[in-house]
């Protein structure tokens, strides 16, 4: 038997943590009848020993627990796991920009996609030069199992493992073909999502070769669609006066009347923009009327509220035993990944970019005189597509020795993973050309537009001229609507990334010697990575000569070396109350070229004082090194949402106090928001760019983990097997983006003078320019439980019934934060949205014959968030106090979502499946603050019932 092929490795998996954590529905009883138990290797260790994967909490999923699910991506099924934290950068961020948009990453326990270490077959996905792993590269068709270790283990696998590791184990092997095609679609009719799969090999007496091919796509759903979205951003509760000012009819305002138009002080008469009258002369002054709530923009009605990605993937597994002692296996990988987005149309205003409609254009209402005006691009809706290719191969050669009458397992490998993206955008203005357009002009001889004089004319191929001030839908010259026009004004911006991981690795595990208690094991292993990355926005994003958010160019490397070392020491065996005691340990040494050099180790122990009771505890030192895009990033703008602490009517305003009134704010001021516009709900977006940067000196994060449980498998109930866990952890130096509130907080509640040099107000004290970035800001310790208990009953004459039942409890999500008197504090943020109280997963199974039936409820509690408005209705605890300060919140209900499957397995070797996600088509809450979404809705919950079938034919 060769025990280090995965299929034999996962046959031999005990039943112990493994089946009391994994959510599939195999037998333990099976998983207990295997004796061979020598050189398993599993996730969280480097020696292959019988109990290693019972020292810490590892989770497995197999294969046939992933196709009872209705999911088409690695990323879909890991975020269904209790302990997995809010998605990184959800589907439904559409108004998401930069190099990770496009991607599917998982965030174990919360701590963020950066912090969970993402393998495949034991090594490292490829990272954007964020250092996020992008999961949509593998595909669905190739996976064996997924072995996720929910416990810190940067001293075995190194940086980024401070939440745990994910490990992809694909299929190897394989014998004969199978092709599968699912199709699904939301209740809706949208959405509609199709995977076709083939899966091939052939297996010799000395290796094999394994080809999976997969195709999938997923098409976006539109904000329209969803009641949550399509009235705006308080969904069935928003007016009108919730939309954008700036309308797609345009605007203007009279500088006869007004002066400037915008920056004017708040106590002062506040500008009116005029738009056309229906049918009216747009030259003509007097065909105007003042701009009303019911012509705003619902910038909804354009955008995805889940964005649509396709994927195209062909994996190939080739082993070889050159020896009974010698094998080469080797992994090559080629994904390429699209992903499409659209935002509603660019909402232009002329005063920022200096851009008016010149007085001597064909168009001006007032000839003469320059006119600032408003206008959403609504014509030209701002799209995306993200184009990520991935080329991947990994061989190692493995084998074993026999030395002083001990077997050791050795391996050499390398890994060569390279991706490179390129994004094209659509639906920005050229300034370059806006400028031009809104210049001279003059109707031709033609009567058509024409930019330039009648004495000296522009030509038509060189410039067209643009009237901001007809509306959409309305014919005539200067029309967005006119294709030449559009293909003036609006070029394609194309951004180019690429990211390269280069890694060699040699390890030696085995046995130093015979100890009363058993072998001691040892493990010991070198590895040398590196990593490049580069993100080359357009020429136009890096001159800030578009509307787009300008961007400048990150690109940087580093290397490093690390070693390890592994013992795993029998203490006691076979003894009352001590059928076993074993310690574990490991240490890491890393040296990293760009800052220096760490070490970690960490310390497991195991202590079995009945054969179905075990008892078990680790700690784990981590560490996070700073990424390409932290350290040799560019600069990026952005239109942030934030709190003012100037403002009245805002939880926690210090409005009227001495740092407000050194900025020049009015003691009655209310943020401004986009289009100029006093805002209504916060956080609340600025009608000015944000710049945001890297820092290179920045020093790695640190963190320390612990985690004690126990698993039961009472001899009395068999098929029983049940699991307690708890955890902590602990991260120092956090390396974090600056945010905007925590600077204004900084700089206006506590008073630290230095934190307001980068903050620019214009005359009505609203902040027209903000310059931040990344550092080691801050301290964070999260705590919690895991429960598992899984139950498979003694086959009855209905069939056989099993039960699994997964449940996350987090205690505690701490964040450092000080208060008003610039004391240190911490910040509870148990039951935001993402960090749910309690998560819990059931899962039952029934079998009988051929047939099956699957359900799963997953349920989430209740959530909260700030007040948007303390006068509105839905501050439902508006005298809420945390850390003695006034934290007014709103709470919501929890949330349950019903999953269901029904399958059959056919007679000429097909599995035919027909099932539903959300089947009950249950609605989340709605959440004003927008948590990890575009819209008021939390962007990891089900937006509609999702009804698929799959069918599966081996040949």
């Amino acid at each position: 038997m060769n025990v280090r092929t995965p299929a034999v490795r996962l046959g031999l998996l005990p039943a112990g943590i493994a089946l009391a954590l994994a959510p599939t529905f195999a037998s333990a009883q099976e998983a207990q009848g295997a004796t061979d138990l020598d050189r398993i290797e599993v996730t969280g260790s480097r020696i292959r020993g019988a109990s290693m994967e019972t020292q810490q909490p590892i989770l497995t999923l197999s294969r046939e627990g992933l196709e009872k699910q209705g999911f088409t991506s690695v990323a879909d099924v890991l975020q269904n796991l209790t302990s997995a934290g809010s998605p990184a950068i959800s589907r439904a961020d559409a108004l998401s920009s930069g190099e990770n948009v496009g991607g599917y990453y998982v965030d174990l326990r919360n701590l963020g996609a950066s912090r969970t270490l993402v393998l495949m077959n034991g090594k490292r996905l490829g990272a954007t030069t964020s250092g996020l792993q992008d999961l949509s590269q593998i595909p669905m068709s190739a996976v064996e199992r997924i072995e996720v270790l929910k416990d810190g283990a940067s001293a075995i696998y190194g940086s980024d493992a401070i939440a745990g590791v994910v490990n992809v184990i694909t299929r190897k092997r394989f014998d004969g073909a199978e092709a599968s095609v699912t199709y699904g679609q939301y209740g809706q009719g949208d959405g509609d999502t199709s995977t076709y799969s083939f899966t091939m090999g052939s297996e010799g007496e000395r290796g094999g070769v394994t080809l999976s091919a997969e195709y999938s796509k997923q098409d976006p759903v539109w904000a329209k669609n969803r009641w949550f979205s399509r009235d705006g951003a308080l969904g069935p509760n928003s007016t009108a006066d919730d939309w954008s000012p700036i309308s797609q009819n345009g605007t203007w305002c009279d500088p006869r009347v007004w002066g400037t138009c915008l920056g004017r002080p708040q106590g002062q008469p506040q500008p009116e923009w005029m738009t056309l009258n229906p049918g009216g002369d747009p030259t003509n002054p007097a065909d105007y009327h003042v701009l009303t709530p019911a012509e705003y923009a619902n910038a909804n009605q354009q955008m995805m509220v889940q964005t649509g990605i396709e994927r195209k993937s062909v994996y190939i597994n080739g082993n070889y035993d050159f020896t009974d002692s010698i094998t080469f296996n080797a992994d090559l990988l080629y994904n390429q990944r699209t992903t499409d987005q659209q935002i509603a149309g660019y909402p232009y205003q002329s005063q920022s970019f200096d851009t008016p409609l010149s007085g001597d254009s064909a168009f001006s209402p007032l000839p003469g005189t320059d006119v600032e005006f408003r206008r959403r691009l609504w014509e030209v809706p701002r799209t995306t597509r993200n184009d990520l290719k991935t080329l991947r191969f990994a061989p190692t050669i493995s084998g074993y020795f026999d030395f002083a009458g001990k077997t050791w397992d050795w391996d050499v490998g390398a890994l060569w993973n390279r991706n490179e993206l390129t994004k094209s955008g659509h639906g920005d203005m050229s300034l370059i050309a806006s400028q031009q357009a809104l210049g001279s002009s003059f109707i031709n001889a033609d009567g058509v537009a024409q930019c330039g004089t009648a004495a000296a004319p522009v030509p038509l191929t060189a410039c067209r001229p643009w009237n901001p001030l007809l509306p959409y839908g309305v014919a005539g010259e200067g029309s967005l609507a006119n294709p030449d026009l559009q293909n003036f004004l609006f070029p394609i911006y194309t951004d180019t990334g690429v990211t390269k991981t280069t890694s060699f690795t040699a390890n030696l595990s085995g046995s130093l010697m015979d100890l009363p208690a058993g072998e001691l094991g040892i493990a010991v292993g070198y590895e040398h990575r590196k990593e490049q990355g580069s993100f080359v926005p357009d020429a136009f994003r890096q001159s800030g000569q578009s509307t787009g958010l300008p961007s400048t160019t990150t690109s940087g490397e580093y290397s490093l070396n690390e070693a390890y070392l592994e013992l795993n020491v029998p203490i006691l065996a076979d003894m009352a109350f001590a059928k076993e005691l074993t310690f574990n340990a490991a240490t890491r040494y890393s040296d990293y070229s760009n800052f220096g050099d760490t070490l970690n180790s960490k310390f497991g122990l195991v202590w079995r004082p009945i054969d179905e009771l075990l008892v078990r505890a680790t700690y784990a030192e981590g560490f996070r090194a700073p990424t390409i895009s932290d350290m040799y990033g560019g600069e990026d703008g952005s239109f942030e949402r934030y709190t003012d602490p100037c403002s009245v009517r805002v939880a926690g305003s210090v409005a009227g106090n001495a740092a407000c009134t050194a900025a020049g704010v009015p003691a009655d001021y209310l943020q401004i928001g986009s289009g100029g516009v006093p805002c209504s709900t916060w956080p609340c977006a600025t009608p000015d760019q944000f710049i945001s940067g890297s820092n290179p000196n920045l020093k790695p994060e640190t963190s320390t983990s612990k985690t004690a449980g126990i698993v039961w498998s009472p001899r009395w109930v068999q098929g029983l097997d049940i699991s307690l866990d708890w955890y902590r952890y602990e991260i120092k130096d956090m390396i974090i983006a600056d945010s905007v509130d925590r600077i204004l907080r900084d700089c206006y509640v506590l008073g630290n003078s230095a934190r307001c040099a980068g903050i620019t107000r214009a005359a009505d004290g609203h902040i027209s320019a903000l310059r931040y970035g990344t550092a080691n800001l801050g301290q964070m310790m999260t705590e919690g439980y895991d429960l598992g208990v899984k139950y498979r009953l003694p086959e009855l004459a209905i069939g056989q019934f099993s039960i699994d039942w997964q449940t996350s409890y987090l205690s505690k999500y701490d964040e450092q934060a000080q208060n008003s008197a610039g004391q240190n504090i911490t910040d509870g943020r148990v039951s935001e949205a993402g960090l749910f109280r309690v998560r819990s997963n059931v899962g039952v199974n029934w079998e009988r014959g051929d047939f099956a039936v699957s359900y799963t409820a997953r349920y989430y509690s209740g959530m909260r968030e700030s007040c948007i408005d303390l006068g509105s209705q839905w501050c439902d605890l508006p005298d809420h106090n945390s850390n003695g300060e006034s934290d007014p919140l709103r709470k919501t209900g929890s949330n349950t979502f019903h999953d269901v499957q029904v399958s059959w397995k056919a007679p000429w070797d097909a599995t035919i499946a027909l099932g539903a996600n959300n089947v009950f088509d249950h609605r989340g809450p709605l959440m004003y603050s927008a948590p990890n979404s575009s819209f008021g809705y939390y962007g990891g919950f089900d937006i509609g019932r999702f009804l698929y079938m799959k069918y599966t034919q081996r040949f």
